[in-house]
């Protein structure tokens, strides 16, 4: 019932995806935080579980959210139960509408100025699409937005929380600065992706060792991240993890 009578509205329009707000349950406007997605699905978008981790402990923690995608094709697609490419390309901010349940914005829309913090959920589309990291490791580029949504949040001592692989977004753009993706060493499996803390260190910043669990606070860059499925473990302790982080990103922005 509930899916003939979504599809009816889509087709009278009678379901609005113009705006990008989300507004806390409580109706009360809270924190204003922006969340970057980077698409939709682990290998070639924003991890689902992560994003929508963030967005349940910003919920619990009534802030006021808007989301952002930048507004390109995909590295490419995945096909997630092959890990496999495939065609067609897909639109990085129609595939992040998926998340958003439609209300996303453009990622060139997104200026500090409006906001009190900005997070980055992983996935591998932080690696392809907000940047090359996952084709070129150190020697990446950032998408243009994202380099600048990143360097007016940290002019403004706004929060920057990043997560899983987006790490590396910071450590490329805010060279000097400290963050975690875990552990650097693989620790029988644990932290398949290890070698990520080196490409850190490499690109000019440090790397903090942290459990997934815990976050990494940079109080002099006001930069929050934590591992996530960087560490191959149960969804509850990336869960807690991101709460950890979220936490420490809103203590920040009061």
């Amino acid at each position: 019932m509930f899916a003939r009578n979504a599809v009816s509205a889509l087709k009278h329009g009678l379901i609005n995806t113009s705006t990008s707000r989300l507004i806390h349950s409580s109706g009360v406007l809270g924190t204003k935080v922006a969340v970057v997605l980077s698409g939709c699905g682990v290998y070639d978008g924003s991890e689902v579980h992560e994003a929508s981790a963030i967005l349940v402990h910003l919920s619990r923690g009534g802030a006021d959210v808007s989301m952002f995608a930048p507004e390109k094709n995909q590295m490419h697609v995945v096909n997630h139960t092959k890990g496999e490419p495939m065609e067609p390309n897909r639109n990085v901010l129609l595939e992040s509408a998926r998340i958003a349940r439609g209300k996303v914005e453009a990622l060139s829309g997104l200026k500090a100025q409006n906001f009190d913090a900005v997070i980055f959920p992983g996935g591998f589309g932080a690696a392809k699409n907000l940047s090359t990291f996952a084709t070129e490791g150190t020697a990446m580029s950032v998408d243009s937005d994202v380099e600048r949504v990143l360097q007016e949040f940290h002019t403004a001592a706004k929060p920057i929380g990043l997560c899983c692989i987006a790490p590396v977004l910071a450590a490329k753009v805010l060279p000097g600065c400290e963050v975690t993706v875990g552990s650097d060493q693989e620790e029988g499996g644990r932290f398949p992706y290890a070698g990520t803390a080196g490409a850190i260190e490499a690109m000019g910043s440090r790397h903090i060792k942290k459990n997934v669990t815990e976050c990494h606070v940079d109080s002099k860059n006001k930069i929050v991240t934590t591992p996530a499925y960087m560490c191959e473990t149960a969804v509850h302790e990336i869960y807690d993890g991101i709460g950890t982080m979220v936490k420490s990103i809103l203590g920040m922005a009061k």
